[in-house]
């Protein structure tokens, strides 16, 4: 979806989801997912993503311990270097707010795969939270001045192309294909964080998942944006918070 669009609208406003994917991803540990968690301060279901903080006495360790873990795992990916170099500039020192690591992972990510998208937060440019649905997609662009909407293949049971097109925006969903890599020596493993991908492809390659031929472009007089929800798991790759990004 980042490859897709010219403006990348990042859902930070937005109700934390507990046991979502907002501060959750996967990775593979001797050969099987493993399940991370970045740990928060009194996470709730009533919390927006950009109330919420790192946890101030446990964050530290379990950085210490992510990183570590990430180092023996993929002690021999190819791309290791670089990738923990990522990661250590994603995980911020100190007690940072959990919207920043987010913010931080999804803009790592977008240049380390070469995305010319420009990443916009919700919370710090629109001032329509109170809008729910396509209202508020369709609020966003016209503030932005696009002509053309891209979503995630899940939004199709969400939003009308007929609603957007009478509301001047072409509407198109985008649909990921099945990819595999050699992950090593182990059988594949689908559906891992790109962190897993940037692991063991080159920077060319790592954005995995390749949109299907019903997704396209705008014209060159028009600008297109995308919408990413900080707890939709469809977000491995950016369509979710930076934490399920990598």
């Amino acid at each position: 979806l980042m490859q897709a669009v010219d403006s990348f609208v990042v859902y930070d406003d937005v109700n934390y989801m507990k046991q979502g994917w907002v501060n959750r991803n996967r990775i593979l540990v001797k050969g099987a997912p493993h399940v991370f968690t970045l740990p928060i301060a009194n996470a709730s279901a009533f919390s927006r993503i950009d109330e919420l903080s790192v946890h101030p006495t446990v964050y530290e360790r379990w950085r210490g311990k992510f990183v570590s873990t990430l180092h023996q795992a993929y002690a021999r990916a190819p791309f290791r270097e670089q990738v923990h170099a990522l990661v250590e500039r994603t995980l911020l020192p100190g007690v940072p707010a959990l919207q920043e690591v987010l913010l931080k992972g999804i803009e790592e990510v977008r240049a380390y795969i070469g995305a010319k998208a420009v990443i916009v937060p919700s919370s710090r440019k629109y001032a329509n939270a109170q809008l729910r649905g396509s209202e508020r997609v369709l609020d966003i662009c016209r503030q932005m001045d696009s002509t053309t909407y891209i979503n995630a293949i899940g939004g199709k049971a969400l939003y009308s192309k007929e609603h957007f097109k009478a509301n001047g925006q072409n509407l198109f969903f985008l649909r990921s294909r099945p990819i595999t890599y050699r992950q090593g020596n182990t059988a594949f493993v689908p559906n891992l964080s790109i962190l897993d991908v940037m692991m063991w492809t080159p920077p060319e390659h790592s954005p995995a998942p390749t949109t299907s031929s019903t997704v396209s472009r705008p014209s060159a007089s028009g600008r297109s944006s995308a919408t990413c929800s900080g707890s939709s798991p469809t977000a491995r790759i950016g369509s979710a918070s930076a934490m399920a990004a990598i």
